[in-house]
């Protein structure tokens, strides 16, 4: 079972706050509202991509493999009355890495790490009902209908991925396989209704001044966590703020779904944009909308417990209005892991359910014992794992709620002065019983870099352990497979740029037809990818990368091919 924490730095920047008087709180005394349920979603394997033309007889398609799609999820509570209260959980791809609000129209093609597009289909009710408004994001160039932009307004990208066609090498992983570029965009005229990106701690000196602003404008990323993997029970610990009375409350979870086709909403029905430039990369994605659940609970002073089977009805499929659609025969009931059934049903404690809220009074002042015996269990260019043996509740007593992972570059020290200002590493792993070997990965780290890691466990009062660390090295840069224009690509900043795909295609076209041309691809085939990964991350040798690629661009622009 996954269990995320929720935090309440969250609640510190809140235009929202409660008409009821705080209660003097008992220092022994906490309270908790722990939310249960399990995801649904579609399996990775084989599939028929979806595609907006008919099929052809002719032509049949075929079942290619394809990466497992999870729901994005998030939660929230008001009044009876309809107030909006607080967000307590939302999945990291719209609260931390802001999938409603980035660069490009929102009905572009999807795939596994897609970086452009505004999903605004993703969270209509709870867009529209929380209170906060952002600037909308917007290409460098205004160019919303176009997928590849300009190297001088991209960086490199820490979380997406480039755009892949699905004959594309990596089609089915859940990594990026090369160095990847992106324009991180700009502030536009139009206001969002969901937060930018918040990972971007240091701007590159290619993006735009707005950028610098994306992380202290998205108070939800104090909220936001890794997507659930499909079929795991999840909870969700939302330690209750003393400005959240006893009272009758509503929590409210709505689940979003890429892919989730029926009869009603299929590719056929909303087709992605006509006539955009790279508009066969990628597949449709706009399934049926998004569907909400409505649970009422209570805060008293004893543990109260509330569930919900069926869903309250659906979201805008357009995503402009945050209205809640009452159920009907277009969305899929009748089969697990798709439409209503998104959330699957979960037994626990002799009920079954498919929302269930657990408002609950503790009394712990017993901290867990700090993680222990910590080593690295692996490291590689990108990141590191690392092992310990799992501390309990309480001393080592029963089991953690979870870890908070910090760290800093260099061997430098970190101890309980600084542990909130290091850099965050957020952890989704499974949480193993007291004793029991507890495995932490750190992932988009540099090559050959020395880091101070940190980690400390938490209980669901939120009594956190003292701090364990160590050190850890990431290994030197592996060459390995990458795409196959690697030099070009890195010059430019994407793999979409004009005249990288110029070259890719004149390489396909042209080189692979000869010998002699055959032998110059392997020899670049060998040390490309390593000139590459040197290219890639230095402005100055990305420009004069380019400026030795200009002749070689002239000469195959002018050539019959």
């Amino acid at each position: 079972m996954a269990v995320f924490r929720r935090g309440l730095a969250l609640l510190a920047c809140s235009p929202v706050l409660l008409a009821v008087p705080a209660r003097a709180a008992d220092p022994s005394t906490c309270r908790v509202i722990n939310v249960d349920f399990t995801a649904g979603g579609i399996a990775a394997g084989n599939r028929i991509p979806p595609t907006s033309t008919p099929p052809s007889s002719d032509d049949p398609a075929k079942p290619i493999p394809s990466p497992e799609i999870t729901p994005q999820v998030v939660a929230w509570i008001e009044k009876p009355s309809g107030e909006y209260l607080h967000t307590i959980y939302i999945t990291q791809q719209t609260g931390r890495y802001g999938i409603g609000n980035r660069p490009g129209r929102f009905d572009f093609n999807s795939a596994a790490g897609w970086p452009y597009g505004r999903r605004i289909t993703v969270f209509p009710v709870w867009a529209h009902r929380q209170p906060v408004t952002f600037p909308q994001i917007d290409f460098r160039n205004a160019q919303d209908d176009d997928l590849s932009h300009p190297y001088n307004e991209s960086s490199p990208e820490s979380h997406f991925c480039r755009p892949l066609g699905i004959v594309d090498n990596g089609w089915d992983g859940t990594s990026c396989a090369s160095t990847v570029y992106t324009d991180k965009g700009v502030f536009g005229a139009a206001t969002s209704h969901y937060p930018p990106r918040s990972d971007l701690s240091a701007p590159a000196a290619t993006d735009s001044p707005s950028v610098a602003m994306y992380k202290t404008m998205n108070q939800f990323d104090a909220v936001s966590q890794a997507t659930p993997r499909l079929g795991n029970r999840t909870q969700v610990s939302w330690p209750i703020p003393p400005d959240l009375g006893p009272g009758d409350y509503v929590l409210f979870m709505e689940v979003a779904l890429e892919q989730d086709f029926n009869a009603t909403y299929s590719a056929l029905a909303y087709p992605p944009p006509p006539g955009i430039s790279y508009g066969d990369y990628g597949v449709p994605y706009r399934g049926q909308p998004s569907v909400v659940y409505r649970v009422p609970f209570t805060v008293a002073d004893t543990e109260t417990v509330a569930m919900m089977d069926e869903y309250v009805g659906y979201g805008d499929p357009t995503g402009q209005d945050g209205s809640i659609r009452p159920p009907d025969a277009t969305i899929t009931s009748d089969t697990p892991n798709t439409g209503a059934l998104r959330l699957l049903m979960t037994s626990l404690d002799g009920t079954t359910f498919r929302v269930r809220v657990d408002a609950l009074t503790e009394r712990d002042t017993t901290p867990p014992s700090a993680p222990s015996d910590m080593v690295v269990s692996d490291a590689t260019s990108r990141g590191v794992a690392l092992a310990f043996a799992a501390p309990g509740d309480d001393g080592m007593l029963g089991t953690v709620k979870g870890y908070d992972v910090r760290y800093l570059v260099g061997d430098v020290p970190i101890t309980a002065a600084n542990f909130d200002t290091a850099n965050e590493a957020r952890f989704d792993a499974e949480i193993a019983a007291a004793g029991q070997l507890q495995i932490v990965a750190i992932k988009d780290l540099l090559p050959e870099t020395e880091y101070t890691v940190a980690v400390r466990a938490f209980d669901n009062c939120s009594n956190t352990s003292s701090i364990t660390t160590t050190t850890v090295t990431t290994t030197a840069r592996q060459s390995g497979e990458v795409d196959a224009c690697f030099v070009a690509t890195a010059a430019y900043g994407s793999i979409l740029a004009n005249d990288v795909e110029m070259l890719r295609r004149f390489r396909d076209s042209m080189l692979k037809r000869s010998v002699l041309g055959e032998l110059a691809v392997e020899t670049y085939y060998t040390f490309g990818p390593s000139v590459a990964g040197v290219v890639g991350e230095s402005d100055l040798l990305r420009s004069t990368a380019r400026d030795i690629l200009t002749p070689l661009v002239d000469r195959v622009r002018g050539l019959r091919w």
